[in-house]
């Protein structure tokens, strides 16, 4: 009786609905709904579209405690957005979320790294394995090194030690 209850409620769950939805809207108003549970103030943007994935960009003076420590919370907040979003939408939707330009701050950082390991790799002619990051961060290493002449980038280990190594091709 109980797994017949469940089937029918997650076959509801699967069919998106019927009339014309604004994803933008549906994601800006899920956000907000997420931060004012928080008792958070934002103001949100939302930019983008579904194939390249949309920027959730809120403005607060609580940029500190959205942002967390190391981006845990706002990795979090992405994730949460995210299965919120599939669950009321019916497919997974590619949702960035960033609090006082933290994305650009730490991609900037990350592409500074990558490039001074990149000339330690050249020098030495040995791997370096950066540290864990996120399948957001990995993607950007990945992405800068996919066309390099002399280095390539691997991805390894599990869940929150998954790295990546630079190494000579």
């Amino acid at each position: 009786y109980l797994s017949s209850q469940m089937t029918v409620h997650m076959k509801k769950n699967k069919t998106p609905e019927t009339k014309k939805v604004n994803i933008k809207d549906l994601i800006k108003d899920t956000a907000s709904e997420l931060l004012e549970k928080m008792v958070v103030k934002t103001d949100i943007e939302v930019t983008g579209d579904k194939e390249n994935g949309f920027q959730v960009t809120l403005k607060t003076d609580e940029t500190g405690l959205l942002i967390g420590h190391h981006g845990e919370t706002i990795n979090s907040l992405q994730l949460l957005l995210g299965v919120i979003l599939f669950k009321k939408h019916g497919e997974w939707l590619r949702v960035i979320v960033d609090v006082g330009d933290y994305r650009k701050g730490r991609e900037e950082n990350i592409k500074a790294m990558v490039s001074r390991i990149v000339e330690e790799v050249q020098t030495t002619s040995q791997e370096v394995a950066l540290p864990p990051m996120t399948p957001l961060e990995r993607r950007i290493v990945h992405t800068m090194l996919t066309d390099h002449p002399t280095v390539v980038s691997q991805s390894f280990g599990e869940g929150r030690d998954r790295r990546v190594t630079i190494k000579p091709r």
